[in-house]
């Protein structure tokens, strides 16, 4: 008995042209393509412009062209470095030194994993979360983190940035991996944004104390986040209380009397190789202090550990820092909410280790 098979469906000619679309294949070569030279000319379209090209055949044998220009992603950069260059010299104040009391004691601010750019809907979250709701949290984290540490004697204060400050890191909303994400603006747009948030958080901080900013690497915005503190730093180049350790170093580590404390995003190293990753990478900061402390980012939410010798002897405490941002589409529906939003600090005397934890709830 012969097998029997289903009616075989003809298709269309735009049907087959549909196919072979999806199926197409990117240009990795603008130049000396004879058939995209024609397909841009007769479309007007300079090659400067083009972002990216898939080509393909239709049915026909004819050659297809898909072309994403920079207009196409609302993109030209001479426009949007020179809106930039012209932010920052237009207003790179001469900041005057301010006077302030003084103490034994550091204050460190660290609002985690912000995320400008983020889009959430309360409708399908549960919580609104966008650009705007990004800075008036920070905002109104870091002044409450500033009143709750107003009965110490601040000496220095240690402004952690990075760690995700922006939600994507290229033209095509995703993150230097290229993960998808959904956002609220353009990329130019997030960038300035939170280029103003950092400003105006350090001009209220340099009232509490000199500031120490230090940048750590991040994973939803490894490049740009990278830019954007080199950025904050050419704001700041007059301000003699303001300094800065941006470089590209993936763990870094900030010393303050006997305490030794080390920052990095969250996703790099395992936790339990932290503590004698900074006895091998800093092994004159480790023999002078007493108190040692790793903070991390990444995860949003509260971890802790100590490790310690067989006897008890000088440990390293490791502590994940809460955020302050909302959980989008994604983590939503794959139940990761419910997590309390906060901005944290801590205050850190300079010769008994840390002495307060400071924390904004949203």
């Amino acid at each position: 008995m012969a097998k029997e098979y289903g009616k075989r469906l003809r298709l269309s000619t735009n049907e087959v042209d549909l196919i072979l679309q999806r199926r197409a294949t990117v240009v990795d070569n603008l130049n000396n393509n004879t058939a995209l030279d024609i397909h841009l000319k007769e479309r007007g379209i300079p090659k400067k412009d083009v972002v990216s090209v898939k080509h393909w055949q239709s049915g026909s044998g004819d050659y297809r062209f898909s072309v994403v220009t920079k207009e196409n992603l609302g993109l030209d950069e001479n426009q949007i470095w020179a809106k930039i260059n012209t932010f920052i010299e237009g207003y790179s104040p001469a900041y005057e030194p301010v006077e302030t009391p003084g103490g034994n004691h550091l204050l460190i601010v660290n609002p985690a994993d912000i995320h400008i750019g983020k889009y959430a809907n309360e409708l399908e979250t549960g919580q609104q979360y966008d650009c705007t709701t990004a800075v008036e949290r920070v905002m109104e984290g870091v002044i409450g983190l500033i009143n709750k540490s107003s009965g110490f004697d601040i000496e220095r204060v240690l402004f952690c940035i990075g760690n995700d400050i922006l939600h994507i890191d290229n033209v095509y909303s995703t993150t230097t991996k290229g993960t998808y994400q959904d956002t609220d603006g353009k990329w130019w747009e997030h960038y300035e944004i939170a280029l103003m948030l950092y400003v105006q958080c350090i001009e209220m901080l340099r009232m509490v104390a000199p500031v120490d900013v230090l940048h750590s690497m991040s994973n939803h915005d490894y490049q740009s986040g990278f830019h954007l503190a080199h950025t904050l730093k050419s704001w700041f180049r007059k301000a003699e209380d303001v300094t800065f350790d941006i470089g590209v170093a993936h763990r870094k580590y900030y010393k303050y009397g006997t305490n030794l404390i080390g920052l990095e995003h969250g996703d790099g190293a395992k936790m339990d190789a932290l503590p004698l990753l900074m006895a091998q990478e800093n092994p004159k900061d480790w023999s002078c202090t007493t108190h040692r402390y790793w903070y991390l980012h990444h995860i949003h939410h509260k971890v802790k550990h100590k490790w310690l010798d067989g006897k008890d002897f000088i440990g390293v405490t490791v502590e994940y820092m809460r955020s302050p941002s909302s959980a989008d589409s994604w983590h939503n529906r794959k139940g990761f909410t419910g997590v309390p939003k906060a901005c944290e600090g801590f205050i850190h005397h300079c010769q008994s280790g840390q002495v307060a934890r400071l924390t904004h709830y949203f």
